[in-house]
């Protein structure tokens, strides 16, 4: 402190001035264009995204139908439905296959969705890398 002024002056330390850069970061308005390399990432990561999405769609509605065949044979689900004791294990097994197949298809829709998308984004990823690597 001065001796004429009523001012204080303090000096934070190097990690409390990153913790308040970081902070600032938040509040700053982004800019608009995003450089190459961000958009390569984006373009990367989106390659991947809908087929995960997808996968775990066909996957969840697999297991949901399998449990719901199992549950209809192994029960007494079948007598609030109405369904015979007999007639309830055949329908909740045509069930559960349905249900195993859906859940099988989860893996080549994966596959198929990455190696489309992968084949759609490579004259983009490739241009972007040249760019990139010069």
């Amino acid at each position: 402190m001065t001796e004429n002024s009523n001012t204080f002056e303090y000096t934070y330390s190097a990690k409390e001035q990153a913790e308040i850069r970081k902070i600032r970061e938040k509040y700053i308005p982004k800019e608009k264009e995003e450089s190459n390399i961000e958009r390569l990432r984006r373009l990367d990561a989106s390659v991947t995204k809908t087929a995960q999405i997808v996968s775990l769609i066909l996957g969840v509605a697999g297991l949901l139908i399998l449990g719901f065949g199992m549950s209809l044979f192994m029960s007494d689900l079948h007598t609030a439905l109405g369904v015979g004791g007999d007639s309830a294990v055949v329908i909740g097994v045509i069930i559960g296959i349905v249900g195993v197949f859906v859940l099988i298809l989860a893996y080549p829709a994966y596959n198929t969705i990455v190696k489309n998308k992968r084949e759609k984004l490579a004259p983009e990823i490739i241009r972007l890398t040249d760019e990139l690597m010069k």
